[in-house]
């Protein structure tokens, strides 16, 4: 089927620009919000963000705050994981997860990269159960068993992320990186 064939291509190959790949000049907010829809697989036009989700996202401590009024490959990369972690995740849980990761005390761009190589897997993990031979009959089975992938996978990212975030801080609100 040449619909299936098409959504296992880009899931093999279509990837975030890599960090040394952003653009090294900073971008204002109109610049960066058009920017952010290249960076994920969409298969519709809606914006996977617009300026008050970054101002939001900037409120919430999830991305640095603009130098200025511009925003350079941190921004981008940050928005870019918020980008895709929101699909599955709470603004709370994905700053959990950002928290986590700036605790390890590693430079944004070591950040990203191991950002990119979770999500490059994670793309051609999924891409492999995808038989572009499937018949039209067969594609609900298919659906449902990524469905239940997807539930299991979330179910154990949930657990996994009330165990970072200990009761005694689920209160507290994150400052800016």
């Amino acid at each position: 089927m040449e619909e299936l064939q098409e959504l296992r291509r880009r899931m093999e190959e279509e990837r975030p620009t890599p960090w040394n790949e952003l653009p090294d000049i900073a971008l204002y907010m109109d610049q960066l919000v058009s920017y952010l829809p290249r960076q994920l697989i969409r298969f519709d036009d809606s914006a996977p963000i617009t300026s008050a989700m970054v101002n939001n996202y900037i409120k919430d401590g999830l991305v640095p705050r603009a130098e200025g009024k511009r925003y350079g490959p941190t921004h981008l990369g940050y928005l870019t994981a918020v980008a895709a972690l929101k699909q599955v995740l709470s603004v709370r849980e994905i700053g959990t997860l950002l928290d986590a990761a700036r605790a390890r005390n590693k430079p944004p761009e070591e950040l990203y990269a191991y950002f990119c190589r979770a999500l490059d897997q994670a793309l051609a993990e999924t891409a492999r159960t995808i038989d572009p031979d499937t018949p039209r009959e067969g594609l609900a089975g298919l659906a449902l068993e990524l469905a239940l992938r997807s539930y299991a996978d979330q179910l154990a990212c949930q657990r996994i992320l009330s165990i970072l975030h200990p009761p005694e801080e689920k209160g507290k609100r994150r400052k800016d990186p």
